[in-house]
């Protein structure tokens, strides 16, 4: 999946390759008008390509990060734990809040995560209404209420 460039500012990076799942969290978002900027990408590679500014993102910049990240685990070419790995092994990029949003509940996963530094752990609920609501609890807390570094 080809990505436009983004030049402007971001408030909210879905990285998610479940085109179901990624319309209803940003459908989710939209509703309560939490992400007035956001961009949605479905695999690892080009997540990391986005925020480091790299191949067909090479007009961005580093800095220019978002004030969030949605990140799915099981993604193709690059698994979102090692995407979590590069950002927060990167002095400018440790500071953007990770919420992992993942359909696995297992603890490994839980731990293998906070150990590399994700500021959230959220498992996807199956239901419908729940998983909006959860994204909705997601949004406010993150976009709205928390005080964010770097910003």
């Amino acid at each position: 999946m080809n990505s436009p460039v983004v030049t402007e500012h971001i408030d909210l990076l879905l990285v998610e390759d479940q085109p179901s799942d990624a319309e209803l969290t940003l459908r989710a978002l939209r509703d309560l008008d939490l992400a007035k900027h956001f961009h949605r990408i479905g695999d690892g590679a080009q997540a990391l390509d986005f925020l480091f500014g790299r191949a067909a993102h090479a007009d961005r910049s580093v800095e220019d990060a978002p004030g969030l990240i949605l990140l799915d685990l099981k993604l193709p070419k690059v698994s979102g734990h090692e995407v979590l790995r590069a950002l927060k092994s990167d002095e400018r990029t440790r500071h953007i809040p990770v919420v992992v949003l993942s359909s696995s509940g297992e603890r490994s996963d839980v731990e293998r995560c906070y150990a590399l530094g994700a500021n959230s752990y959220v498992v996807k609920p199956v239901d419908f209404d729940a998983f909006t609501n959860t994204v909705q609890r997601i949004g406010t807390y993150w976009l709205q209420m928390n005080e964010t570094y770097g910003a």
